[in-house]
């Protein structure tokens, strides 16, 4: 579905990816893993258009997504919950839903979709004319899945889900993710958290000072790497 092959890309005089290359399949759930500084962030910023690369491939279903707008990138299936929700706290729970929506032209569809992720998320209809402000970290984590979900994307990439949650909102984050590989979402997945997200993911790639250091199969992983010593680069 997505294939990466020697992407890089800089801040000016600074490199954030060197040369990396992964692979996301259908009905996967991928997770890229590292430090802060890693590239991982940057990684999801090229894949969603913010980022331009100074070289490297990007391609979703055989099409270079390089040099697309955001907008055209996520009406071709590709949706982004980023780092720190980024939920607007002077809206509603209801307002913020809608701003999903914003890239459809199926208006009944997309309503039956808000009823949907509602159901999903039934914490989001308790609050739903209420202000977004009102929810706590984690509920604002459902309502940004909820958002990002709305553009009905075959593909959803999430920056540092579980970042700042209590761990029993951690533990439903990562249930979610899992239901939605099950309802065929495919997830690409960044996490500083390295252990969970391999434990979750079918596939991880290490990422290290803008290089991957490592990459496998969950069993492999979880066997054979010492994740503090592969961020170290021991």
């Amino acid at each position: 579905m997505l294939h990466v092959e020697n992407l890089a890309a800089r801040y000016g005089r600074i490199v954030a990816l060197h040369s990396i290359s992964f692979d996301v399949q259908p009905g996967e759930i991928v997770a890229i893993v590292g430090p802060n500084g890693a590239g991982k962030s940057t990684t999801l910023a090229a894949i969603t258009g913010t980022v331009t690369p100074t070289a490297g491939a990007i391609t979703y279903d055989g099409d270079s997504l390089v040099g697309l707008s955001p907008e055209r990138i996520v009406r071709r299936g590709i949706a982004l919950v980023p780092e720190g929700r980024q939920i607007f706290a002077s809206l509603s729970v209801a307002e913020n839903l809608q701003l999903g929506t914003t890239p459809r032209r199926d208006r009944a569809d997309a309503r039956a979709d808000v009823e949907g992720v509602l159901d999903r998320f039934p914490i989001l209809r308790t609050y739903y004319r209420a202000s977004a402000a009102k929810l706590s970290g984690g509920e604002q984590q459902q309502l940004a899945i909820a958002r990002a979900l709305l553009s009905r994307p075959r593909l959803l990439l999430l920056d540092e889900p579980s970042l700042g949650l209590a761990p029993i909102m951690i533990d439903r984050v990562f249930e979610t993710l899992v239901e939605l590989r099950d309802a065929g979402v495919t997830v690409l997945l960044v996490e500083q958290n390295a252990t969970r997200a391999v434990a979750l993911a079918d596939r991880s790639y290490v990422l290290r000072t803008g290089r991957v250091a490592i990459s496998g199969q969950r069993d492999e992983l979880l066997r054979t790497t010492d994740f503090a010593a592969a961020y170290l680069g021991a």
